[in-house]
């Protein structure tokens, strides 16, 4: 299973309009990651249900999103886009 993207990353505190400071991640910055295969989306596909079928753990979906920038990881991928895979 692939650590999650989180793991070790630094926080910075934050100070809140009301309340006290808050800890946050510092912003992520992804490297690009190269595709292994370039997939066809069809009517339904989600990065969710591909990371399932493509890496066998849908908890995987920011692996493909790290691949594709541009995809919308809250929506269903538009029939007859390019997506790539990357790796397992």
């Amino acid at each position: 299973m692939t650590a999650s993207r989180y793991a070790g990353q630094t926080t910075i505190t934050v100070p809140q309009d009301q309340g006290p400071a808050r800890a946050m991640g510092v912003p992520r910055i992804a490297a690009a990651v190269p595709a292994a295969l370039v997939y066809t989306a069809r009517a339904g596909d989600r990065l969710d249900l591909l990371a399932a079928t493509a890496l066998g753990d849908s908890t995987g979906w920011w692996r493909i999103a790290d691949t594709n920038p541009y995809a919308d990881a809250l929506r269903d991928s538009e029939p007859g886009t390019t997506i790539g895979i990357p790796d397992e």
